[in-house]
């Protein structure tokens, strides 16, 4: 790196008051590996990772994330329950804590990067770190500039992160002491009192699901996507603990994120340059991609050893269910560089059913597509987020209503336009429960699961019988190859078939009362694919 880019990168921190004399621009993943273990902030497992511990936090918090309520957001943005205003003033303030608490370290992080594969729609991202380890994270989820771009690398965006730094409430405008705030005025994200990593990533995908929706007619999606050697796009919808990752890392194709990408009149393309997986229960023969990610240059959050070794017992829930690795995509052997792709061939509705009732494969027609799109039922996993400790029955409309600042049906009526000009499948996958309801039924295997797409993706379930769900409308095939026939109609695997409907017409009255906020904003056929209970 030369001296002039460093010193042009340091001219602009000055710019947004950062002046620190002692920054560490542009480093090397061993090189933030080196300085977290001299720091005494993380160590390296058996296999070369670095293992850290992110504190109080060990996934997001959606309470605290606040937007900056301005002249640009005030009639733009759709405030709810995730998109928290804050007044300008307290953005203002908390920039300037931010910048003072950076200055006044003997060392801070710096590292430039991209958003979006596809480069007409990519944005410059500085970010600047408090710990090493947080712009190893910044490193592996972004994509890396060339050194020869970097020589007029100008922001468009900052993150500033500063986990020590911690927000007085009553003063600073915020729920309590952790908080990530965004300014579109500003162009900024200002993260404090949390050392959780996910919160930058998902800062990044908001800002991008209010720009390119609005100015770039790009459908931003909360997906992982990949792609067959014909070139058949598959992506896959839902909230983190569903299977998003798991399910689109596949040796058989070629992924192509795993977690967030934009849908142009182009095709599509990620978002990120890495991946974020969960490793709670990661074992080699069902995950082999995602285990043997974990080394060297990857970033391994909150786990535990077997004692007297540095092996990571991946079974352990000690400090949380939400353990979690970090890795370029790049480590995957069969990633697509760049990531981009045609448009889909299949859409995947990936939800964890804690009521056991939905099907584990069932076809949509593009109504019901909608429907459930809108809808986005699934159960949050335990330690997805602060206070969620087991299942947790919730409908996130659009599959991730938390990172969406626009109204929902805007992405819909988007999604539902593409879905019809470009004559794609959509398929409903539970990957949650079977046999009975959480902590009573089992887990679907992922190796069914597995089976069921891989069979919708080779067409195998294209000339099959089909039979519609009593109460939910949608069609279940009779028979999916290397699937028990009885797991396919989920009704035949509880022992009680009454406590089955009743359990069916429970989750469908929580389906129709959450409609009830888009029931205005739809057509006849979409309000025609609610569940019917008799």
């Amino acid at each position: 790196m030369s001296i002039e880019t460093i010193q042009i990168a340091e001219a602009e921190l000055k710019k947004i008051g950062i002046n620190n004399s002692n920054i560490h621009y542009q480093l090397s993943a061993n090189e933030l590996v080196e300085q977290t273990i001299l720091n005494k902030q993380g160590i390296l497992n058996d296999t070369g990772a670095l293992c850290i511990n992110t504190g109080e936090f060990t996934g997001r918090s959606p309470q605290d994330k606040f937007t900056v309520k301005d002249a640009i957001t005030k009639n733009t943005v759709f405030w709810n329950n995730f998109n928290n205003p804050v007044a300008e003033k307290y953005f203002l303030r908390l920039k300037d804590k931010l910048t003072q608490f950076l200055n006044k370290k003997n060392e801070i992080w710096i590292k430039d990067c991209y958003a979006c594969a596809d480069e007409n729609y990519r944005i410059n991202i500085r970010v600047v770190n408090e710990n090493a380890w947080s712009n190893l994270f910044a490193s592996n989820m972004f994509i890396t500039p060339q050194e020869d771009d970097l020589e007029n690398f100008k922001p468009d965006w900052h993150i500033i992160h500063a986990p020590s730094l911690k927000a007085d409430a009553k003063k600073d405008g915020t729920r309590q002491h952790n908080f990530a705030i965004i300014s579109f005025t500003e162009k900024m994200i200002l993260i404090g009192g949390t050392a959780y990593t996910g919160e930058m990533k998902k800062g990044i995908f908001t800002i991008l699901n209010y720009i390119l929706p609005q100015n770039k007619n790009v459908l931003g999606m909360h997906c992982s996507a990949n792609v067959g050697e014909q070139g058949d796009v598959a992506i896959f919808f839902g909230l983190s603990g569903t299977g998003k990752t798991t399910l689109s890392t596949d040796p058989e194709r070629k992924l192509i994120g795993d977690d967030e990408h934009g849908w142009s009149n182009k095709g599509i393309f990620n978002f990120e340059g890495g991946c974020y997986a969960k490793c709670i229960n990661l074992d080699e023969e069902k995950e082999p991609e995602i285990y043997h990610a974990v080394r060297p240059g990857a970033l391994v959050e909150n786990v535990t050893f077997f004692p007297g070794t540095n092996k990571i017992d991946f079974s352990s829930k000690e400090i949380t269910e939400n353990t979690r690795v970090s890795y370029p995509l790049d480590f995957i052997a069969n990633a697509v560089e760049p990531g981009v792709g045609n448009h889909p061939k299949n859409i995947f509705f990936l939800t964890c059913d804690a009521y056991g009732v939905l099907p584990p494969v069932s076809k949509l027609t593009p109504s019901q597509a909608m429907y459930h799109f809108l809808s986005g039922y699934t159960a949050k996993i335990a330690g997805t987020e602060t206070g969620v400790t087991e299942p947790k029955t919730t409908f996130s409309t659009c599959f991730g209503a938390p990172f969406l600042p626009l109204h929902p049906a805007k992405y819909a009526d988007m999604l539902g336009r593409k879905i019809n000009e470009h004559n794609v499948n959509v398929w409903m996958i539970n990957t949650g429960w079977s046999g009975g309801a959480y902590s009573i039924g089992n887990r679907i295997e992922l190796k069914y699961t597995r089976a069921m797409i891989n069979a919708a993706l080779d067409g195998k379930l294209n000339n099959v019988a089909y039979k519609e769900h009593p109460v939910f409308k949608v069609m279940m095939p009779e028979q999916c190859e290397c699937v028990p026939s009885e797991l396919l109609d989920p009704k035949n695997t509880w022992a009680d078939k009454t406590a089955y409907d009743e359990q069916a017409k429970k989750l469908a009255g929580l389906y129709i009362n959450n409609f009830k906020q888009y029931a205005d904003k739809v057509s006849e056929d979409v309000l025609a694919s609610a569940p019917v209970i008799n």
